[in-house]
């Protein structure tokens, strides 16, 4: 089985879960981490299944401001950008996303801890888009969660593991 791992990610979070989501899966069948900006469709072709993970900003998919903003935010209160975080990010990416024909997926996000009236949750947004396009979700969309520093909330990298067990 082949496992795509798609993530979109300003602070780094989101990319360490996507890289433990592939670490569960790489115990069972064979995954790949790409960021938004390299999930191609030549990427994605041949993938039984595709993991999409994003940031949760103001309740939802990130926006060309608001992440203007969070990179304001990383500036001021001296965070570091994840490598990868230039793309347009997954709302720009669904609408280049192929169909899946009833491909089987999975959605996740990361958000802060709260409940998710409060934060918001962009793994539901993600999942409502890829049934949209296509997609069958294998499982609910999962949270994953960070503090207020914006550092992964210590565990939630193992849980990413075992969430990806199920995945398979």
């Amino acid at each position: 089985m082949r496992v795509v791992v798609v993530y979109e990610s300003l602070y780094g979070n989101t990319h360490l879960v996507a890289e433990k989501v592939a670490e569960g899966v790489n115990l069972q069948a064979e995954a790949i981490v790409v960021p938004v900006a390299a999930a191609t469709p030549e990427v994605l072709a041949g993938a039984d299944l595709l993991v999409v993970g994003g940031p949760t900003h103001m309740h939802g998919l990130s926006t060309s401001s608001s992440r203007r903003m969070a990179e304001a935010d990383a500036e001021k209160r001296d965070l570091a950008l994840d490598p990868d975080e230039e793309s347009e990010g997954l709302r720009t990416w669904f609408h280049t996303l192929e169909p899946g024909s009833g491909r089987r997926s999975a959605a996740f996000d990361t958000r802060l801890d709260g409940p998710a009236g409060f934060t918001g949750r962009t793994s539901r947004g993600i999942a409502r888009r890829l049934r949209h396009h296509g997609y069958e979700l294998v499982v609910d969309p999962e949270s994953f969660l960070v503090d207020k520093e914006n550092h992964l909330i210590p565990g939630e990298g193992d849980r990413a593991r075992e969430w990806a067990h199920r995945l398979v």
